[in-house]
C-alpha cells in the first residue's frame, strides 16, 4: 500500500473517532510526536492517546493536501472551526513508523474550550 492511501485510511477512522482502526494503522514500536506534546511510543500507548483525546474534544480532520515521496506521506489539514495543521508520516511495511506533527495547542485549546495549562 501506497503511504498515501494509508493516510486517508487514517483521516477516515480519525473522523470516525475508531481508536481500533487507527490504532491497527501503527507499527508495533511506532512513534507518534505531535510536537506541541511529549513523544507518544509504541501502537498501544497510541491507541490510548487517541482514547484521551477523543474523550474530551470533537475533532474532524478535513484534507487540504496529501503529498507523497517514496515512504513518507504529507497531510495538510483543516478542521471545522479554523484549525489547521500538517502531518509527516513515515509509512514503512503498509504501517505507520514515525508521525510527526504540527498545529496551534494554544487555538485549539481556546477553540474547544478546554483549560490551559499553566507554565
Amino acid at each position: 500500500m501506497k503511504p498515501k492511501e494509508l493516510i486517508i485510511m487514517w483521516v477516515k477512522a480519525f473522523n470516525d473517532a475508531d481508536v481500533d482502526a487507527l490504532a491497527d494503522l501503527y507499527a508495533e514500536d511506532a512513534i507518534n510526536h505531535q510536537v506541541a506534546d511529549k513523544k507518544v511510543m509504541g501502537r498501544n500507548s497510541i491507541k490510548q492517546m487517541f482514547i484521551e483525546e477523543f474523550a474530551v474534544a470533537s475533532m474532524a480532520c478535513v484534507v487540504e493536501n496529501i503529498f507523497e515521496d517514496g515512504q513518507w506521506a504529507i497531510l495538510e489539514w483543516k478542521d471545522p472551526l479554523g484549525l489547521r495543521g500538517c502531518g509527516f508520516f513515515h509509512v514503512v511495511n503498509d504501517k505507520i513508523q514515525f508521525q510527526r506533527g504540527y498545529w496551534d495547542k494554544l487555538s485549539f485549546l481556546r477553540k474547544h474550550e478546554l483549560p490551559i495549562p499553566k507554565l
